[in-house]
């Protein structure tokens, strides 16, 4: 069901906004790399609770097995499969490095979604 949620769409654009500030000054091995693959995840569930009314649990696992698909994508390099490779954006967008440290970081980034979920059942 389509709805509007501001709450999360204003976390979602707050995370954005985060995002794009590791991606253009963070130049580390932990902070962009790793941390920024969490904030993702996070960051999509944020962005489609704000428009879509989904059980918490569902949604989130959707983002989770997304972003797995797009890792996998890079294992396959899709990018180039598809002939996008000198394409800059869809280079950024689905990725071109496979890295099991990202299935890792995606994983946290669900267990951050799962957490925040638990303690928003709780306060209600």
């Amino acid at each position: 069901m389509i709805t509007f949620n501001g709450k999360y769409f204003l976390a979602s654009m707050v995370l954005l906004a985060v995002l794009i500030g590791i991606a253009l000054f963070v130049k580390d091995s932990f902070v962009r790399p790793f941390l920024g693959d969490e904030l993702v995840v996070v960051w999509m569930y944020a962005f489609l609770a704000a428009f879509l009314l989904v059980r918490p649990l569902m949604l989130s696992l959707f983002v989770l097995v997304f972003a797995y698909c797009v890792e996998i994508g890079q294992y396959f390099r899709l990018v180039e499969v598809v002939g996008l490779q000198n394409n800059k954006l869809a280079s950024i967008v689905i990725g071109s490095t496979f890295d099991w440290l990202d299935l890792l970081a995606y994983t946290l980034g669900w267990g951050v979604i799962w957490v925040f979920q638990k303690q928003q059942v709780r306060e209600v």
